[in-house]
């Protein structure tokens, strides 16, 4: 068996205990971004899965973009990633 090589760890493990691995993230040409999607990409740069500029590379995001997810998780959980859930939040 061979394993291609990459830069960085090949797994990390998260706070809850459980392991993620470069296979949890989504493919790179992820043109649909649920919640569960935009929430892995987060984890995977938070815990030193991938960096940030291999992220916003990999998936054509803007650094504007990845901070408000950023940020979304950490205000609301992945419940802040969901649409709807933003549009509740923007309205006064």
């Amino acid at each position: 068996m061979f394993l291609k090589k990459v830069d960085g760890p090949r797994a990390v493990k998260l706070p809850d205990g459980r392991v993620m691995t470069r296979a949890d993230l989504p493919p790179a040409d992820t043109r649909r971004w649920v919640a569960s999607r935009k929430a892995a990409v987060v984890r995977g740069v938070l815990y030193g899965l991938i960096a940030q500029s291999e992220a916003l590379q990999r998936y054509a995001l803007s650094e504007e973009e990845f901070r408000g997810w950023i940020k979304a998780v950490a205000d609301h959980g992945e419940e802040g990633l969901k649409i709807a859930a933003l549009r509740k939040m923007r309205q006064p």
